[in-house]
């Protein structure tokens, strides 16, 4: 089989691959080849970092997030109702809706612009000098303000693979839940789900179900695992919410997910 024919047909069997398989992400030099271009620069303020009232602006290299998934998954990438899926070394796994990409601006980052170590104190997380690649996941917050309130609950780092899933409302928002619980719904994805899981749904780091976690709780233990876990499991990995929120808003927070959870049916 001559050269030219075997390429075209390895090239047709990666475009025909399942949408949904995971994609192991190029180390930086061969993304490079593959994007045609070199790195830019993105400055953020870097939520692991920043506290309440101290916010600290890093720059970090790498491309447009968008560009990446377009260069490696396909064109269609966007196609609503699908979630691109992040999965880190230590089995963290953040599932963002595309919707968010088209509203927001995200960077897929490899170093820092300034020639720093590319590892972040993760504060929340009781943690020093946490590597960041291969890949870290950030996001214009400084264009988009209202982000920063979130803190990091969507900036996957140590991302090594990427793919494009279904969206999660099926397994969230099963039937018997009843209706009302959408946003309830989006907030156990955002705060939780990259650990934890409901119903197998989720990340691998703390893989416990917490459709049956939450049941086994009262409010009052609920809201302190989320508010302050140190004071139940000192030396936790596991963060509070951000205390970027207004504290109102962290109490209803509380509220809805403690509500959600115990109303989610559990499926085998």
């Amino acid at each position: 089989m001559k050269m030219w024919l075997r390429i075209g047909i390895a090239l047709l069997l990666s475009l025909l691959l399942p949408a949904s398989q995971a994609l192991e992400l190029p180390e930086p030099g061969a993304l490079q080849a593959r994007m045609g271009r070199a790195v830019q620069a993105v400055q953020v303020i870097e939520p692991h970092l920043s506290v309440a009232g101290q916010q600290l602006r890093v720059r970090y290299l790498g491309y447009p997030a968008p560009l990446v998934f377009e260069r490696l998954l396909g064109a269609d990438w966007q196609r609503p109702g699908r979630e691109i899926e992040l999965r880190a070394l230590d089995g963290f796994v953040s599932r963002v809706p595309v919707e968010r990409f088209a509203k927001y601006q995200a960077w897929l980052v490899q170093a820092r612009a300034d020639g720093a170590a590319f590892m972040v104190d993760n504060h929340a997380q009781h943690e020093k000098q946490v590597p960041l690649g291969p890949y870290y996941l950030v996001w214009d917050n400084i264009a988009a303000p209202e982000l920063v309130a979130e803190g990091g609950a969507v900036w996957p780092y140590q991302v090594a693979s990427i793919a494009l899933k279904p969206g999660s409302r099926e397994a969230l928002l099963p039937a018997g839940l009843g209706s009302g619980f959408a946003e309830h719904a989006d907030l156990a994805q955002k705060y939780c789900l990259s650990c934890h899981q409901v119903n197998g749904y989720g990340g691998e780091k703390m893989p416990l179900n917490l459709a049956v976690r939450a049941k086994l709780l009262d409010l009052r233990t609920w809201r302190t695992w989320l508010l302050n876990p140190q004071t139940l499991k000192p030396g936790t990995a596991m963060p509070p919410l951000p205390d970027t929120l207004p504290a109102a808003e962290r109490e209803a927070i509380v509220a809805k997910l403690h509500r959600y959870l115990r109303a989610v049916p559990v499926l085998p």
